[in-house]
């Protein structure tokens, strides 16, 4: 099944990047209804919209899914449920495909939901409690998104139709289309893990990793992406600040927290949060072109970083902890290259597709209108981003290996490095591949010279500080117990874990056993069931003794009776 799947994935991907680029070049652009059943005057209509956006993102997503499933056929060759793990990521693929090439609400919640829904289904695929807790986490995260979306379908009941497309343009200084902007861009901020919902994005990693190379690539995280990009219209300019101030601050802080963690998928997803970050503060300003471009490169080189960190983690019996790891060059020379490769291309490395995309994002942002504040977050956490990938290599490929000695290492089996190889030929060539064919004529980008080096400077910056504090073991100093609070507050995404789960569960479980230890075992026991048993129990006793025909208290009774009787005929 793997690789039928794998031929028919890749085959549709080549046609419809052929097809993509007839659109580029011809400018054109398909609405396609599909009438599934009409009663009366009412009828219910399946829309697509094919244009070259969508047919590229499409093309994007088969080709890195199939080469993952390629992939997985021999990462996941132990498990028993191998046909239903592919299943599984086929039916999450067409989810993605149903939400690019929809221009109607109804069909976008379709693809929206079926990918939360299957993303639920493989976060928990390996079958413990941190998984079931990092899937319902994923869940009821993105369950916020889809309330989001519900109620743009409900105030879009103010228009004619669904199919937005029809009113972004003459709509767009209008209330409505304005609230619907503001639901889109909530959302969005949901499914791609912007700040206060961040937290679920790592906790997804329970899932397995080649499941983590198709999520954090190409699928769930960009989907809120793609999303506002198609809704860019409505991204006036309150909306797009507060989207500007969200995603600048989710890249400094997931920055930092990918310096201070040492869980290697962890820190892939917190650079993958950081660059979903870029993305949305681009939109914010209005490139929408450019988030699109980076969207697409970012997506080839995080797929073979997840690959390459899956490949490691294989090998290393199932060990995610960096520090145990080093000296990799040797060892498995192939996926040590793919890796560095891939690393320098999320750095910005000339030439390679994260250069082409992200070196653009921070010369447009130096070129725009954009806050002092925004702007140092931008380049620092540029700067950050570099850091943590030098400390990764460093960790991997330069310290000393420090594994058990008697565990030996090698290179994958060469399904799972063609796999690699595939998506390292993409990751050279494909940022020059698409700024060719995206921007056919180049942005114009007038700067000093000190702005123009700016980028480079920070880069360079940031990797020397990476290569610091590997050298001096700063990192041990900042993880002691004197900076123990700090260093805390900074590696656990500024406490969003504790205060989307810890909260969640803590203070609504100390309450609910606070009320039930105070009212159902307390007075409502005492004055309800327990307390109504005692006083019937005693007053029966009462009873049971005074029916025992004892003399004394039929004497008595009788005098008593005597005397009532005499008080009241006197």
């Amino acid at each position: 099944m793997c690789l039928i799947s794998f031929i028919f994935l890749l085959g549709l991907s080549f046609i419809l990047l052929v097809f993509s680029i007839y659109f580029i070049l011809y400018n054109l652009t398909y609405f396609i209804e599909w009438e599934l059943l009409s009663m009366n005057s009412g009828s219910i209509v399946m829309t697509f919209l094919f244009d070259w956006m969508s047919l590229i993102f499409m093309s994007f997503v088969l080709f890195i899914s199939s080469l993952v499933i390629f992939y997985s056929s021999e990462y996941m060759a132990g498990d028993f449920n191998m046909n239903r793990f592919i299943i599984l990521v086929l039916m999450f693929v067409l989810s993605m495909m149903f939400l690019i090439i929809s221009p109607n609400l109804i069909s976008i919640l379709l693809g929206w939901d079926g990918l939360g829904l299957v993303s639920y289904c493989l976060v928990i695929y390996y079958q413990n409690v941190k998984s079931y807790n990092a899937g319902m986490l994923t869940a009821l995260s993105n369950r916020i998104g889809d309330v989001a979306l519900l109620l743009s379908i409900a105030w879009m009941l103010n228009f004619g139709s669904w199919n937005y497309v029809f009113y972004l343009d003459c709509m767009k200084n209008d209330f409505s289309m304005e609230m619907v902007g503001g639901l889109v861009v909530l959302a969005a901020m949901t499914k791609s893990a912007q700040i206060p919902f961040s937290s679920w994005l790592p906790a997804a990693m329970a899932a397995p990793t080649p499941v983590s190379a198709l999520v954090h690539s190409s699928t769930l995280v960009t989907a809120g992406v793609y999303l506002l990009i198609r809704f860019n219209v409505l991204l006036n300019s309150f909306v797009g600040t507060l989207l500007l101030l969200f995603a600048s601050l989710t890249m400094f802080m997931s920055g930092l927290g990918a310096n201070l963690e040492f869980d290697l998928k962890k820190i892939i997803a917190l650079s993958t949060l950081s660059q979903l970050g870029l993305m949305m503060g681009i939109l914010g300003l209005g490139f929408m072109k450019l988030a699109f471009f980076h969207l697409l490169t970012h997506a080839l080189f995080k797929a073979l970083l997840f690959m390459c960190a899956g490949s490691i983690i294989h090998l290393m019996g199932d060990s995610q902890d960096i520090r145990v790891m080093g000296g990799l060059t040797s060892q498995m020379p192939l996926t040590s290259s793919c890796f560095n490769v891939a690393n320098m291309a999320l750095c910005g490395m000339p030439f390679l597709a994260g250069f082409y995309s992200s070196d653009l994002i921070l010369e447009m942002c130096l070129l725009s209108y954009l806050n002092l504040f925004s702007g140092i977050l931008f380049f620092f956490s540029t700067g950050l981003t570099v850091c943590y990938s030098v400390r990764l290599s460093y960790y991997l490929m330069i310290s000393t290996f420090d594994f058990s000695p008697l565990h030996p290492l090698n290179d994958s089996g060469w399904i799972m490095l063609r796999g690699m190889l595939g998506l390292l030929i993409m990751t050279i060539l494909g940022g020059s591949m698409l700024s060719w064919l995206i921007f056919p004529v180049p942005y114009m980008i007038c700067l000093s010279s000190s702005l123009k080096y700016l980028t480079l400077m920070v880069c360079l910056m940031g990797g020397w500080l990476g290569y610091l504090i590997n050298q001096v073991k700063l990192i041990y100093h900042i993880q002691s117990i004197k900076f123990y609070g700090t260093s805390f507050f900074m590696g656990s995404m500024w406490f969003m874990p504790l205060l989307s789960t810890y909260s969640l569960n803590t203070y609504p479980l100390n309450w609910g056993y606070f009320s039930s230890k105070s009212f159902d075992y307390g007075w409502s026991e005492y004055f309800g069931g327990q307390g109504i048993y005692l006083s019937s129990s005693g007053l029966s006793l009462f009873n049971q003794y005074i029916q025992n025909q004892n003399l004394k208290i039929y004497l008595m009774g009788f005098m008593l009776w005597i005397i009532m009787l005499s008080i009241m005929f006197i």
